[in-house]
This record gives C-alpha cells, sequence and structure tokens, in this order.
C-alpha cells in the first residue's frame, strides 16, 4: 500500500527559514508569558558562558538547556507541543491507528520471546501517553487480552506536566492498572523481559556540532557577542572523532566546510536501555540515516532544525524555550554502541516500510468495515496513513529494531 493508492499526496510547502522579528512578534502576542521565560532563560545560559574561562560552552550543553532546563526549557513547558496548536505533530498524534498496528508488532515479539508474564513496555520520552495508549487500544481491538493483561508500562519522561498527563489519561482509560512503579527500591532499573520503545526520541538528545577547516575538524561552540554566536575552536573531546572513526568516516572524506552534528549522548542512553531489559527488543523511531549517508554530501550544512507553530526555524538561537531543536540520528552509531551493551540489530527500515509489512492496510480495513466508523472516522485515518507513509513526511523516518 503506497500513499498514492490512498490519497494523492499534496505537494509539501517549502520550509520557511527565519522570520524577521517584526514578523514573529505581530503573529506571536506571547500572551501566556512564554517571551519572560524565554528571557530569563537566555539570561541563565549567557550567565554559564560568561563565567566559563573560555567564555563559551559547547552547543550541546546550549541544546541541553534550551530543551530540558527545569520550569525554562522547551520540554518542560506545561503546555503539550506535538499537537495541532502547537509546534509539530508525531505520528501517534495524527491517529491512532499508527499505535494500533505497532500493537501488532508486540503481539508477535510477544509470542517470540514465550509469552512471559510480565511483560514490560518502557517509552523514553512517554509524553501524554498518546501512544502508549493507542498501542494498548490497539491490543484491544485484536482481542489479544492475555498479552493486555500481561504489560506493565513504564513510562520514562522528564516533564512532570505530561506524566500527570499521562496518569489521567490511563485513569480515564480504566488502564491505570498497567502502570508500573519506577525503578526498584534502591532506584535502579529492575531488568525486564518487554519491549523498550522510543519514538522521535533520539533526535531531541543534545549534540555538538563540528565543521571541517582547512581539512581539520573543529567543533562549534556557543559564545555570546549581544546574542548567541558560534565560535570555532580545538574539539572539546576527543569522543567527536572517534565516534566519526566507529562510523567508518575519515574526517579527510568530509568536505570542507561541512558542518555536522554527534550525539554523545547515545552511549550513556543505550547503557540505561542495557541495565533496563534483561531479554527482549528495542523499537527506536526516529529521523536519521547510516552514518555513510547522514555525513554525506547531501547534508554538508548539517541537519540542526527548530520547529515553531508547524513552521521550519532556521536559526537554533530564535526564541530560546519556545522552539524544539532536533538533529538527525545516527542510525549507525546507535546499531554499533548497542552491540557492543549485547543488543542485537535485528532490522533498520522506513517507517512507511515498517508499518506495511506489520499490518497497517489490515487495520485501515478492519475500521472501514466497523458498522462504528463514520465517512469523517476513515477519511481522517486515511489522511493520516498518508503522512505516515508519504517520503516527503513521515514514511522516510528509519525504524530501527534490536534485540537481547
Amino acid at each position: 500500500m503506497t500513499p498514492e493508492q490512498l490519497h494523492p499526496p499534496a505537494e509539501r510547502p517549502s520550509p520557511a527559514g527565519p522570520r524577521p522579528p517584526s514578523e514573529l512578534s505581530s503573529e506571536l502576542p506571547f500572551a501566556d508569558g512564554s517571551a519572560d521565560r524565554s528571557s530569563k532563560l537566555t539570561a541563565l545560559i549567557r550567565a554559564e558562558i560568561e563565567a566559563s574561562p573560555e567564555r563559551r560552552i559547547t552547543f550541546a550543553r546550549f541544546m541541553e538547556r534550551a530543551l530540558y532546563e527545569p520550569a525554562l526549557g522547551y520540554y518542560s513547558q506545561a503546555t503539550d507541543r506535538p499537537t495541532d496548536a502547537g509546534d509539530f505533530l508525531t505520528a501517534p498524534e495524527t491517529h491512532a491507528i499508527f499505535g494500533w498496528t505497532i500493537a501488532r508488532r508486540f503481539e508477535s515479539m510477544w509470542a517470540e520471546l514465550g509469552c512471559p508474564r510480565p511483560f514490560g513496555l518502557i517509552e523514553y520520552g512517554a509524553g501524554s501517553g498518546t501512544l502508549a495508549l493507542s498501542i494498548l487500544e490497539g491490543l484491544r481491538r485484536h482481542g489479544s487480552t492475555e498479552l493486555l493483561q500481561a504489560i506493565r508500562y513504564e513510562p520514562i519522561e522528564s516533564n512532570p506536566n505530561r506524566m500527570h498527563d499521562l496518569r489521567d489519561g490511563f485513569e480515564k482509560a480504566g488502564l491505570a492498572g498497567l502502570l508500573a512503579t519506577t525503578g526498584s527500591p534502591s532506584n535502579r532499573p529492575v531488568p525486564v523481559t518487554g519491549i523498550i520503545l522510543a519514538n522521535e526520541f533520539l533526535d531531541a538528545l543534545p549534540v555538538h556540532r563540528i565543521v571541517v577547516r582547512g581539512g581539520k575538524l573543529l567543533e562549534l561552540f556557543v559564545a555570546w557577542r549581544d546574542g548567541f554566536v558560534e565560535v570555532t575552536a580545538e574539539p572539546s573531546t576527543p569522543d567527536l572523532a572517534r565516534r566519526l572513526a566507529d562510523d567508518g568516516i575519515v574526517p579527510g572524506e568530509l568536505a570542507e566546510g561541512q558542518v555536522a552534528e554527534i550525539c554523545l549522548g547515545l552511549a550513556p542512553w543505550l547503557d540505561d536501555v542495557a541495565g533496563r531489559l534483561a531479554r527482549g527488543f528495542v523499537i527506536s523511531i526516529d529521523y536519521g540515516y547510516p552514518a555513510a549517508e547522514l555525513y554525506g554530501p547531501r547534508h554538508r550544512a548539517g541537519t540542526l532544525l527548530g520547529y515553531r507553530r508547524h513552521r521550519v526555524q532556521d536559526d537554533p538561537f530564535a526564541e530560546i524555550g519556545l522552539t524544539d531543536l532536533t538533529a538527525h540520528v545516527d542510525f549507525t552509531a546507535v546499531q554499533i554502541l548497542g552491540e557492543r551493551r549485547g543488543l542485537r540489530s535485528v532490522a533498520l527500515t522506513t517507517q512507511a516500510d515498517f508499518l506495511v509489512e506489520t499490518g497497517l492496510e489490515s487495520e485501515l480495513q478492519a475500521l472501514q468495515a466497523s458498522p462504528e466508523t463514520t465517512a469523517e472516522d476513515y477519511l481522517r485515518a486515511r489522511s493520516g496513513i498518508v503522512r505516515m507513509l508519504d517520503p516527503r513526511h513521515m514514511g522516510r523516518f528509519r525504524v530501527l529494531t534490536l534485540a537481547r
């Protein structure tokens, strides 16, 4: 099943670049006090820069504070951002059929593992629980009662506002009994048999930015010059060059002036994953590429982007704390680092192929056949599927499955 078989896709609008401050201020009145939060966060990051010996910080540190600073960072906001009224949409918000389809893969994985009880489901970046609830709803729709009863769901989410929303959603769905307590009394995770899920999580891990100048690998730092600016210096850590070498990328092969991002946070994340999974699978869904493509000629300017009000923002220093910052995932690094931690690479495919192979078409047919489905329900599902499969939208995302 292709997007064209469902509905002719509309042409994707060209990404919008940075807009003048006058245009932004007229469109975004900041009645919710967000401008004040952004100013406070800017002041905090500036103070850290000016207090540092070199009067600069890595972009990874800047990104960490811009996204996760308590009460001020983008992912610490009280408002849920992946909505129609927010800044972006992920597949789970597009339509629940995404989670219903993934539920089919969970059923086959549970059977492959011998139908264990309990069956752990750990989700990184759980948000308000939209994906988890649609997966569990999918199990209900499929009549997978035994698996549904076996699941113990553990959300990993840094924002307390989202955790409140998640618990409330599980209560309303009558699924509160499936929520697992987090960790052991010693606060160390108890390894589970089950599935670890990360949907659009890795792209928001802080990244270092590098550039090639005179055939030499340098790092782009963040400094303050009446505003945030990038400055070039020797790399902050030899781990950046080591990561490229592990990926099979020789710095001399990178083009002169090429900019790229390197996420050193992948290793600590996989350490945590490996510590939580005794036996089972890891499913990571995100936009990214194998290293050869990620660092190839198509991405000589890097992949760092911001998202604000469903528009692309090229300037990472605009509206700090109010703009989502992302960079494409290096799936070669995830595979290599995972294998070093006992996580075998099973498959790396596109989201479009993953969903079709898992049974997306059967889910749509079941929805159409249901007497409770209205024409509006069906058309909304078809529209969502087009976005999920279209390579100009979400269809080009990668799905990596690891196993232990």
